[in-house]
């Protein structure tokens, strides 16, 4: 079984802006994420834990301008928090082993695929895809990922 954490080299590797989305709860500037508009079979998981956090058979294209899935790909993974900054009240999103901010959730989300849509930013993430996935530990998620 995979341990997946949060690490002092893995903070080290961190991008600025992957830095300040996963550490400091920030948001990339929409439409300019590096995921928005992939459309490979894969995995995503934690840019700083690698814990599996989404699927390529549940993103779709929202128009929000960052990634949304209809759900995570390990519910054990993922966290929801009550986020009151700036004036709203929303559901963060957050990973569970590597504590990175992730998103939010909204239930406004394909109502045939459970009726959420969880946006996620880019800096968040890194994506597996289908053919790497079990080279790199994720065998066990390839049935929940989209034949090529």
């Amino acid at each position: 079984m995979a341990q997946y954490k949060k690490s002092e080299e893995a903070i080290a590797r961190l991008s600025p802006e992957q830095y300040r989305v996963t550490q400091q709860s920030g948001t990339e500037r929409p439409g300019t994420g590096e995921y928005l508009y992939n459309k490979e079979p894969g995995i995503y998981v934690d840019i700083v834990s690698g814990e599996p956090l989404f699927a390529s058979s549940d993103k779709y294209e929202s128009g929000c301008g960052w990634p949304s899935f209809t759900k995570p790909i390990e519910p054990a993974h993922v966290t929801e928090l009550t986020d009151t900054t700036h004036g709203m009240i929303r559901t963060e999103v957050r990973s569970a082993h590597g504590d990175s901010h992730l998103g939010h959730v909204f239930p406004d989300g394909p109502r045939d695929r459970g009726g959420l849509r969880y946006c996620i930013n880019s800096a968040a993430l890194r994506f597996i895809h289908r053919d790497d996935m079990e080279r790199e530990g994720y065998g066990a998620y390839l049935d929940q990922v989209e034949d090529i």
